[in-house]
C-alpha cells in the first residue's frame, strides 16, 4: 500500500519542473523585467529583496493549502472539503486577528495562533459530522457556517481594534505583497516539517481511507490517528493563512487534479499535491500582477474566479450521484 507507484514517478518530475519554472519566472517577470544572472545592483535588489520572499511564499503557501486539503479530504471521507470550505482558514485567520490585536509586538505566536485557530475549525466540523452522521453536503454547508462565525470573530476584532489587521482588506482577500524573509521563516519550516509529516503518515491515511471499520480491523486507532493528520493538516493550512491571508480553493481544486494525475496511493497524491500546489498558486499570482499591468489583481481574487466555477462543478457532480476519481 506504500509502495511508490514506477509510472508517477515521471508525472511527478514533471510537476517539479513545472514548479521550478513558475519559480524562475515569478523572479524574472514583473513590471520590471530582470535576469537571474544580472549583476547590477538594481536587478540584484529587485530579485532578493522584492521577488523572492513573495516566490517563496507562493510556494510554500500553495503547497500547504493543498496538502492541507488532500489530508483533510481523505480523513472527512468528502470530495467537498478544503481548508477555506469548512473553517480551517477562517479559524486560523481570526486567531491571528486576536493575536495582531491583544499582543501585537509578539509575532512569533502568530503561527501558533494560526494552527490553533485552524486545529478548532476542522475539529468542530468533524465533530459535527460524527454526531450527526452527516451526508457530504450537510458537513460543507455546516463549514460553511463554522466559517461565516470565525468570519464574524476576525470582522468584531478589526471593529474593535481598527489598527489589528494593516491592510484588513489584503489579509481577507488573500495575496503576498510587503512579505520578507524574515517574517516567512517560521511559517515556512513549519509548512515543510508538515509535508514531511504527511508524507511519513501517508500510509495510515491509506488505512484511514478504507473506512473506520476496516481500519479498526487492520489494528489502526482511527481516533488518534484521524486526530494526528487533522492536526498536520491544520499546522499546514494555519502557517500558509499566517503570512498569505484567507486564500481559497487551492486546497479543493489541486487534490482533484492529483488523483487524476497519480491515482488514489497517499504519498504520491501528497507530493503531486505540494508540487502541483505550489506551481498553481505562483503561476496565479503571476497572472495577477502582470496580465493586467501596471495594476495588480491579489492573487486570492485569481483563485477565486477559477475555484468558484470548479466547487460549482463539484456540487453538481456528487449531486449527480457521481463520486471523485
Amino acid at each position: 500500500m506504500n509502495s511508490w507507484p514506477r509510472s508517477c514517478t515521471l508525472k511527478l518530475l514533471l510537476l517539479l519542473g513545472l514548479a521550478v519554472l513558475a519559480a524562475v519566472l515569478s523572479l524574472c517577470i514583473g513590471p520590471v523585467n530582470v535576469s537571474l544572472f544580472a549583476q547590477d545592483s538594481l536587478s540584484r535588489y529587485i530579485i532578493g529583496y522584492v521577488r523572492l520572499p513573495r516566490t517563496c511564499a507562493c510556494l510554500l503557501a500553495g503547497m500547504a493549502l493543498a496538502v492541507s486539503g488532500a489530508v483533510i479530504q481523505s480523513v472527512l471521507a468528502n470530495p467537498l472539503a478544503a481548508p477555506n470550505i469548512i473553517g480551517v482558514n477562517s479559524g486560523a485567520g481570526m486567531l491571528v486577528a486576536l493575536v495582531c490585536a491583544v499582543a501585537p509586538q509578539a509575532p512569533f505566536l502568530t503561527p501558533v495562533a494560526a494552527f490553533l485557530g485552524a486545529l478548532a475549525g476542522v475539529l468542530l466540523v468533524l465533530f459535527l459530522a460524527q454526531r450527526t452522521g452527516a451526508a457530504k453536503i450537510t458537513v460543507v454547508l455546516a463549514g460553511v457556517a463554522v466559517s461565516s462565525i470565525f468570519g464574524a470573530g476576525i470582522d468584531a476584532v478589526v471593529t474593535f481594534f481598527p489598527d489589528a489587521l494593516n491592510g484588513y482588506s489584503d489579509f481577507r482577500i488573500g495575496g503576498f505583497t510587503n512579505l520578507t524573509m524574515a517574517k516567512l521563516n517560521p511559517a515556512g519550516f513549519i509548512i515543510l516539517a508538515g509535508v514531511l509529516c504527511a508524507l511519513l503518515t501517508a500510509g495510515e491515511l491509506d488505512i484511514l481511507a478504507l473506512g473506520t471499520d476496516t481500519a479498526q480491523s487492520l489494528g489502526l486507532n482511527v481516533k488518534r490517528w484521524r486526530l494526528v493528520l487533522l492536526g498536520v493538516a491544520a499546522a499546514l493550512a494555519g502557517a500558509a493563512v499566517s503570512f498569505s491571508g484567507l486564500l481559497g480553493f487551492v486546497g479543493l481544486i489541486v487534490p482533484h487534479m492529483a488523483r487524476r494525475l497519480v491515482g488514489e496511493n497517499s504519498r504520491p497524491l501528497l507530493a503531486a499535491c505540494a508540487l502541483g500546489g505550489a506551481a498553481m498558486l505562483t503561476l496565479c499570482d503571476l497572472l495577477g500582477r502582470t496580465l493586467f499591468a501596471p495594476y495588480e489583481v491579489p492573487v486570492g481574487i485569481v483563485l477565486s474566479l477559477a475555484g468558484g466555477p470548479f466547487f460549482l462543478w463539484l456540487l453538481l457532480r456528487q449531486r449527480g450521484g457521481r463520486t471523485h476519481d
